[in-house]
Parts: structure tokens; sequence; C-alpha cells
């Protein structure tokens, strides 16, 4: 058993604390002074700390402290700061129709910087973080665009998005699924003719015919797609699902529709321009169209004052 008897320590003066186990005892050494000055400023310290700034978390929100000062306040302080700094440069580009930014370089620059910015915040989990994009997720790198890659366009389809409910003026396209329609093997039959104007497989005049009578109309006679339908071009070996026998066959049999969020109900416009100048400089923007010039009927002509 432990004896609780105190001693004094004969080879160092102090006293022990009274417990002993097997002749181990334990000195009751008091702490050094200047341990104990250390103690008592940083409960000093931390009262006053407590005072002065954000503390004690309450039912709604933290005590202010005296001075009212908090790192959410500087956050806040520095972004107002930021944006008057920025505010004329963005009411500039806000206010020059898109396709007129090129004629701009230097703000064309801005916009492109800051959309960078943004596509780092809200783009990359799907497009990832060089715009390659992945399975169901498109490249922004190439030319392959379902629905126009000029300035113009490329605002609309991030202002609407794509297939998004509820939202009139959003992208649309639906591709039916033909498992509903078509039996096994005249999916295999569309498959291989698929595969074959992609530069792919065989040719397959089965799959021509039935390619002609179910999916012509918005893929056209030779696969190459049509934007007014968002429908895409079957001959570029360009795959957004992929493009093996089995990946084709669920495309076929199943269809995909793949969502894209309209940023205009979280972003403001200047920041979607700024994100479609970025992905227009990745490499495959496309020039506007060209305009349509009305041609006057024969015998008339204007007449200049």
């Amino acid at each position: 058993m432990a004896a609780m008897t105190k001693r004094v320590d004969e080879p160092t003066g102090t006293t022990t604390v009274g417990h002993e186990w097997d002749g181990i005892e334990e000195l009751d050494t008091p702490l050094p002074r200047w341990w104990l000055i250390i103690f008592v400023a940083c409960i000093v310290f931390a009262a006053g700390y407590v005072v002065v700034y954000p503390a004690i978390p309450m039912r709604h929100a933290a005590t202010a402290g005296v001075f009212g000062w908090s790192s959410r306040g500087d956050l806040a302080a520095e972004v107002t700061a930021e944006r008057t700094r920025k505010a004329s440069t963005l009411a500039a580009i806000a206010a020059l129709p898109i396709e007129a930014l090129p004629a701009q370089p230097q703000l064309l620059r801005t916009a492109i910087e800051g959309g960078r910015a943004a596509f780092k915040v809200h783009c990359v989990q799907c497009h990832g973080s060089g715009a390659a994009g992945s399975i169901g997720y498109p490249n922004l790198n190439d030319d392959d665009w379902l629905w126009g890659g000029d300035l113009t366009s490329i605002e609309y389809t991030l202002t609407h998005g794509i297939r998004n409910p509820d939202h009139d003026e959003t992208r649309q396209s639906q591709m039916p699924p033909f498992a509903d329609v078509l039996q096994a093997a005249e999916i295999d039959q569309l498959v291989a003719h698929v595969r074959n104007i992609s530069g792919q497989g065989k040719p397959s005049g089965a799959g021509a015919a039935l390619f002609e009578t179910n999916c012509s109309a918005c893929h056209g006679t030779a696969g190459k797609g049509g934007r007014e339908f968002g429908a895409p071009n079957l001959t570029d070996g360009i795959w957004l699902y992929g493009g093996d026998k089995a990946a084709v066959r669920v495309s076929i049999a199943k269809a995909h529709a793949g969502v894209m969020p309209r940023w205009n109900s979280r972003l403001d416009p200047v920041t979607i321009r700024m994100l479609a100048a970025y992905v227009h400089s990745l490499g495959g923007g496309e020039a506007p169209p060209a305009p349509v010039v009305a041609v006057a009927p024969e015998g008339k002509a204007d007449v200049g004052a």
C-alpha cells in the first residue's frame, strides 16, 4: 500500500507530496516564478481579448467587442474597395455589346481574366480546371459547338443554361430513347452506321436507311448535326458520351439529357459576359456570323438628299 506521510527530502530540501509507492516519492516543487508570471499574463490577455474582440457565441451572434472589429468586416471592406476600384471597367464591359469586345483589346483582356477567375469558382466542377471536360461534360477547348461558338451564342448559353425546367429561354433539345421504338438488332445497325460515318467500322446499308428515317430530321442526312436543334455532328469523331460501340448503343437506346444551370439566377450579367469571353478565348471560339445584307428590288434605289 502507498504511504501518505509528508517529509522533507534531504538532498533538495523540498517537501514531498506524501505519496509513496515502492520507495518512489514525488517532490512538491513549486512552479518557477517566470512560469507563474506568464500564466497570469495569459489569463489577463485572454480576459482583455474577450472584451475587445468578438469572442463569446450567443444565440444569434457572437459578442461584438468594444472595437466592433471582425475579420468578416475587414473582408467586406476589402471586397467593397476592390469593387469600387473595378467599377468603371466592369461598367464599360457591361455597356459594350459582347460582339464588340474584340475591338477593345484592353477591355477584352480584362474580361478574359475576370472570366478565368469566375470559371475557377463556378465551372471547374464539371468542365475541369483546364476546361477539357469529361464524359457527359463538353470540352470547351475544341470547336465542337452544339448551339454556336461565337461570343453572343456562348453568352446566351451561359445566361439561360441547357434543358432547365421552368425556363422558357433555356437551350432545349431532346433525343428520344430509341429502345422504345426500335428492335435491338435495328439499334445495332444504327450503331454500325453512326460509327461508320465518323470513320469507324464498316458501312451498314440497313443502318443508313434507319438513320434516314429516324435521325436525319435533326442530325441531317450526312449526320453533320444542326445548331437550330442542338443536334451534334456525328462525323467529327468528338463524342460527349463516348464513341465505342457500347457507348453509342447506350446513347441511341436510352438517350442523354444533360443539364447546365442557367447562370443568370446566380451571377450578375457582367460576370456572365466575362465568362463568355474566357470560354471563347480557350481556342474554339468562332467569329460572329456574317450579317444578312438586304438586297433592294430591281429598279429601286435609295436616293441621297
